[in-house]
């Protein structure tokens, strides 16, 4: 059972994800994150400090 969504990474989104990389400093890793929840419409919601003054990000700091 499945309770996600494979998302492909394309290369349109590939290249949203290089623009967000160099734009925020983030990882590209971190960028296809953001590139993916953006093309959905998600909220992303970390804890990962990498992210905390991106806009539309939900950032929680570790306690």
């Amino acid at each position: 059972m499945q309770k996600g969504t494979v998302v492909d990474l394309t290369a349109p989104l590939a290249i949203a994800a290089s623009k967000l990389s160099l734009e925020h400093n983030l990882a590209m890793a971190d960028s296809i994150i953001l590139a993916t929840a953006k093309q959905f419409n998600a909220i992303l919601w970390t804890q990962d400090s990498g992210f905390k003054n991106i806009n539309d990000v939900k950032y929680f700091p570790k306690k």
